[in-house]
């Protein structure tokens, strides 16, 4: 799988659960993290702007577990890139090594902040994921 970036995914004592591993819902907020900060770094998404991205669907596999102290990566990855819409495959990996432990889909779809109407893909953004998809 081809990723955009890696997020680099430090794991926390509270992050184990009783079972001793980390929890599935760590790692959908690691996924959630990784996706909003590859938008707003690179992407020029502004959280607090007129056009802001909702997550309308999400689900994530799990292949594999792990533990605090273990150092993981969120691999941010793109499956469908829509007019008013980005299909994001995020992915956990272990640090440097390439099969995922985790494979998730995010659907952020972009929407005026005042009416919540679908809008299109800012332009900024759209050109980021074209030129980083042919790096």
């Amino acid at each position: 799988m081809d990723f955009l970036t890696r997020h680099p995914f430090p794991t926390r004592w509270r992050d184990n659960d009783q079972y001793g591993h980390v929890n599935n819902t760590v790692y959908y907020e690691a996924m959630d993290t990784a996706v909003n900060a590859w938008m707003i770094a690179h992407g020029g998404l502004d959280p607090q702007g007129d056009v802001i991205a909702l997550c309308a669907a999400s689900s994530c596999e799990f292949t594999a577990s792990a533990s605090f102290p273990e150092p993981l990566e969120v691999g941010v990855g793109l499956e469908r890139l829509g007019s008013t819409s980005i299909t994001w495959s995020p992915a956990i990996l272990r640090a440097g090594e390439h099969e995922p432990i985790a494979t998730g889909r995010f659907v952020h779809v972009f929407v005026d902040e005042a009416t919540r109407r679908p809008t299109p893909i800012p332009e900024q953004m759209r050109a980021e994921i074209e030129r980083s998809l042919q790096a």
